[in-house]
């Protein structure tokens, strides 16, 4: 595959698609996944026009993981969760649906269910409300925003 420009994610790098942001960086993006498996349920995206891991620049990688690492601990503590799932998949195979490479930040706690991937569209309130909590969170941090 090659990558395609009109993908959701690149379109709300552009500014082009909303977003429920928490997030940014010269290197990443942080934002409220609008399909969420368990509530909290984030996205952090490269600033970098690739599909997956095997394509993006190492060091924009580097940036975004440092991004992934900062909103984790944002959503671990917005959440009160015991533990973080990191998910970052690759090709249709893998599960990947929007083939901008990203990584999939979910708290989680004993008994709580995951809902389909990609499957039920979240109220949009919700999703600002989970999105202040996060950025509370962040605000709360000693990690410099940019």
């Amino acid at each position: 595959m090659s990558y395609d420009n009109d993908n959701v994610f690149a379109k709300i790098l552009r500014g082009e698609a909303p977003a429920f942001t928490v997030y940014e960086t010269d290197q990443a993006l942080a934002f409220m996944d609008v399909m969420p498996q368990v509530p909290g349920h984030t996205l952090v995206i490269p600033k970098d026009s690739a599909e997956g891991l095997h394509d993006v620049d190492p060091v924009i990688l580097g940036g975004t993981i440092v991004a992934v690492q900062t909103v984790a601990n944002a959503v671990k503590q917005a959440f009160d969760a015991p533990g973080i799932m990191i998910a970052q998949l690759n090709g249709p195979a893998a599960g990947q649906t929007v083939f901008h490479m990203h990584f999939h930040i979910m708290p989680r706690s004993e008994g709580l269910e995951f809902k389909l991937h990609a499957r039920e569209m979240e109220d949009f309130a919700v999703l600002e409300a989970h999105a202040r909590r996060i950025r509370a969170a962040l605000e709360g941090s000693h990690l410099p925003a940019n």
